[in-house]
């Protein structure tokens, strides 16, 4: 398989029934997509910036998206819900029919695991590493992202901040928000990542607090690129 996944455009919606998806299935992703094609539309924003075939996306939970856009994605969540919705394997692949009006067949891997430990992945085997609401993903995960390969990274608890300190990576975009549209700049990074208020930053403080830092130019989630 090669080249992205093409999702329709519509409002995200499916074109047929959704009769082969079990019931908890169904209803786990109607939770998760509420806000209906909204981590859709972000990773499409992301897919349009970033050379990127497989995805690792740890503290995933059931959001499907990735595959939306991306050929192959390897989820990784503890939570039992989780693991129950991705052992629907016909139902998740159904549900990314719908959506993608089955012009691909990604390949979707789930590792009921805790990210934080040894989850058997060879290094360097991915090309983009997501951490959205899930802790220290960039601590415990970037052996996992080849050289070259991109973070994306938002604010929440700290890792984006853990990102900007860590000399593994470098600052390559910045993804804004507004009214449910996605955006990924790419200039002007100087002047991001500045905290409002001076703050030492080092990973035992990140790590205490695990909390995010106000910047002065907030945005929804940064790209960062490993260059070693």
């Amino acid at each position: 398989m090669s080249g992205p996944v093409h999702a329709v455009a519509a409002g995200l919606r499916p074109s047929r029934s959704l009769a082969v998806v079990l019931s908890r299935t169904r209803e786990l992703w109607d939770r998760q997509n509420q806000h209906e094609g909204d981590r859709w539309r972000l990773f499409r924003a992301v897919g349009e910036s970033v050379p990127a075939r497989r995805v690792l996306y740890p503290g995933s939970y059931v959001d499907i998206s990735p595959s939306l856009v991306f050929p192959s994605v390897t989820y990784v969540d503890v939570d039992r819900r989780a693991a129950a919705f991705f052992s629907d394997e016909e139902g998740v692949r159904e549900l990314i029919h719908q959506y993608t009006h089955g012009a691909a067949e990604p390949v979707v891997e789930f590792l009921h695991a805790d990210y934080t430990t040894d989850l058997g992945l060879e290094d360097g085997s991915f090309d983009l590493l997501v951490s959205l609401y899930a802790g220290f993903v960039s601590e415990a995960c970037t052996d996992a992202l080849r050289v070259g390969g991109t973070l994306l990274v938002n604010p929440s608890h700290g890792d984006a901040a853990m990102a900007a300190i860590d000399p593994r990576y470098q600052l390559c975009g910045v993804v804004t928000a507004r009214s449910g549209d996605y955006r990924v700049r790419t200039t002007g990074l100087d002047t991001d990542l500045i905290p409002k208020k001076p703050v030492n930053l080092t990973r035992a403080v990140l790590r205490e607090s695990g909390r995010g830092v106000a910047y002065t130019k907030p945005a929804f989630a940064y790209l960062f690129t490993k260059i070693q």
